[in-house]
Formats: structure tokens, C-alpha cells, sequence
């Protein structure tokens, strides 16, 4: 299962949902899979932080022993097939989440997140939340 942003934002956070999803992952042997991208957000919020050292710390924490899924030339593909239908539907989503559905797809993967409003517009991705 693809661990998104909303939902690693959420642990670090130690929010109570989001921690019990987790447990119970852990305890269903759930593979736990991130994708360079979530990396790439996570990142992107440090540089923004008022304690970047911090955030860090904890970023690493949850990420550092992690499965990094990297969006190769197949999810590309897919993630540009995804966010143009959307984009010509009129039901755009951002960018990053294209390309994390695209991921998912091509490896056959579930998506937890929090942000179901507009993962829910890629009608071929599965989502899980919480």
C-alpha cells in the first residue's frame, strides 16, 4: 500500500487515526511503500518550516526505512495519461497526486490517504483512508 503525503503528514502529526491505520497495517503484515514524490513534498515543507531541523528528524523517522517507489518511464506514462483525462474532463488534480496514482497503477498498489476528494477522480485507483 502507497503511503500518501496527507497520511505521513498525519503520523508525524501523531494523529490518532492516522497512527491506529498504521498499527493496524503493521499488525495485517500491510506492506508500507512511499513514493519519491511524497519524499519530494515532505522536503519541500522543511524548506518552509520555521524548525526545518525538526521536521527533518521526524521526516526521516518515518520515511528512512521505507520502500521508495520512483515514478519510472511506465508510471510516467500512466500519470501523464491520468492527469491530461482529468485535465480534458475538467476535474484537474495537482500534478504530484497525477503522478503518485500513476505509481500506483502501474504497480497494482492501493493509495492511503486523507486526501480522498480528489484521488477519487482516478476511477481505476483504489483508495484506502482514514
Amino acid at each position: 500500500m502507497i503511503l500518501d503525503t496527507t497520511f505521513v503528514i498525519d503520523i508525524m502529526k501523531n494523529e490518532e487515526k492516522a497512527t491506529a491505520k498504521l498499527n493496524e497495517l503493521i499488525r495485517k503484515g500491510e506492506p508500507q511503500l512511499i513514493t519519491a514524490l511524497t519524499i519530494f513534498e515532505l522536503f519541500s515543507g522543511i524548506t518552509r518550516s520555521s524548525k526545518p531541523r525538526e521536521e527533518k528528524t521526524k521526516i526521516m523517522k518515518i520515511v528512512g526505512n521505507q520502500i521508495v517507489l520512483h515514478l519510472e518511464n511506465s508510471a510516467a506514462e500512466k500519470a501523464g495519461d491520468v492527469h491530461g483525462t482529468l485535465v480534458k474532463e475538467g476535474n484537474m488534480i495537482d500534478p504530484v497526486d497525477s503522478m503518485i496514482a500513476g505509481i500506483a497503477l502501474i504497480k497494482k498498489e492501493k493509495v492511503l490517504t486523507r486526501n480522498v476528494k480528489d484521488f477519487k477522480k482516478v476511477k481505476e485507483l483504489e483508495l484506502e483512508t482514514y
